[in-house]
């Protein structure tokens, strides 16, 4: 990145700064609108100055992350040093962080070698654990349920897990490289085409051509992964057959993206760190509106194009959508299982295609092919949605005992169950009793 590479210091260290002078009863907030706007003016330097319309790995990318850090630790602290414990959901009070970190540690945790390029975001906690050695014992130790309990001081190895990364990593490539170039999305928007091709046709070609475009996310965050584990981090314990897990802070989950039956199980399953760092610092904080918040930070967050904000608006309406006709229709098809196949494969491919549809201004970035696409669809889905949404009441819950509106951006019930109980979010003492009381402080926040 050559010089642009000062800008990562520029922002941690104003952050930093800011933490040190403003103290922990405001300083999330402060830190949250100087990060993301430090972010937002460099997006529009590169975007509007630089290269529009032009996929780079330029130096935004690495500061989307380390602004996801800064904001997350930042909340994180303030959770820690000024809220009372008992005001704190329970994944907040186990990630809550009680002391200020130093220079060293803030540095180190924001512009780490391994995850500098492209993440993924980890929670402070989990990186201090391992970096002061102390990660495996704690996972194994908590993995058997017990406080007192005899283990190995062997370090597992991640070396299958790193092959088997590095194996989708090429296929991922090669598929990024050979079929995807012949599958454009802009094609969805080609006069001909859209002349000619039946609506069949055409959303079937919508369909592969935005599956087409998956490929080359799969390989940057499974590289990112592998990169991580290959250093030693990432290792979240053991499953129930006794082997090695390494998807601490993996970033998606493929197969159930590819076969997602509900607009939510392909949420829960995409680019799930950034979900959970929304889900932190906007979803579970937002006084009104969590879902609509939430979409508009990742909107701004994502960059400054104008397809980014028609995605993410068309994905408030979706989500939405989605969430009403599951709550009150698919209860009348789980009972037979035959009935049950049918209704997974038709869920299955409306799914497909409602994402498809939603993301086509992600990639196609500018406002005029964007209304082009929707406008000769006669803006079908959006009609749709609002339709259901007027037909369909949604259920209202409780804030704090709902299962997070359905943006809940990809934090599942059983996703968060995991984290409570398997994920090191442990303090930065190296006594025994501060891991006990942590591994204790698990089990509580589970049960609650």
């Amino acid at each position: 990145f050559p010089r642009y590479a000062l800008h990562f210091v520029i922002q941690s260290g104003i952050s930093y700064y800011i933490m040190i002078i403003i103290g922990v009863e405001n300083m999330h907030k402060y830190c949250f609108v100087f990060a993301l706007g430090y972010l937002t003016v460099c997006q529009i330097t590169r975007v509007y100055i630089f290269d529009y319309g032009q996929y780079s790995a330029d130096f935004s990318g690495p500061m989307m992350i380390i602004t996801q850090k800064i904001t997350s630790l930042a909340f994180e602290i303030h959770d820690g040093m000024f809220r009372k414990s008992e005001d704190l959901t329970p994944s907040q009070r186990c990630l809550a962080v009680r002391r200020m970190p130093s220079l060293l540690e803030y540095l180190s945790y924001n512009c780490n070698f391994m995850g500098i390029l492209a993440g993924p975001l980890c929670s402070y906690k989990d990186y201090i654990t391992f970096i002061e050695g102390r990660s495996y014992q704690l996972q194994q130790s908590e993995a058997n349920g017990k406080e007192d309990t005899k283990y190995e001081q062997t370090d597992p190895s991640p070396n299958i897990a790193v092959a088997q990364k590095l194996l989708i990593c090429g296929l991922s490539l090669l598929f990024h490289m050979t079929i995807t170039k012949t599958l454009p999305v802009e094609y969805n928007i080609d006069d001909n085409f859209r002349a000619t091709a039946s609506w069949p046709v055409r959303f079937f070609y919508l369909y592969v051509s935005l599956m087409a475009a998956r490929p080359k996310y799969y390989f940057a965050w499974t590289l990112a992964d592998a990169i991580n584990n290959a250093a030693g981090f990432g290792f979240r314990g053991y499953d129930k057959n006794g082997a090695t897990r390494w998807d601490l802070i993996s970033n998606l989950r493929i197969q159930q993206i590819e076969f997602s039956t509900s607009f939510k199980m392909f949420l829960d399953n995409w680019n799930i760190q950034t979900a959970l760092w929304l889900k932190r610092v906007c979803y579970e904080r937002a006084t009104f509106s969590p879902t609509i918040q939430t979409f508009i930070l990742s909107a701004i967050w994502h960059g400054v194009y104008p397809g980014y904000y028609l995605t993410f608006l068309t994905g408030v309406l979706m989500t939405l959508a989605a969430r009403a006709i599951r709550n009150n229709i698919r209860h009348h098809f789980v009972e037979s299982p035959a009935v049950k196949v049918c209704y997974d494969i038709i869920t299955w491919m409306a799914t497909q295609v409602a994402i498809s549809y939603t993301v086509v201004p992600f990639v196609l970035l500018s406002v005029k092919p964007s209304f082009t696409f929707y406008s000769s669809c006669y803006f079908c889905l959006h009609i749709a949605s609002i339709l259901v949404l007027l037909v369909f009441p949604l259920k209202r819950t409780q804030k704090g005992s709902k299962t997070h509106e359905s943006i809940q951006p990809v934090w599942s019930k059983k996703l968060e169950e995991e984290n409570l109980l398997q994920k090191n979010s442990f303090s930065a003492t190296n006594n025994s009793f501060s891991q006990k009381r942590e591994i204790t402080c698990r089990y509580q926040a589970l049960k609650e």
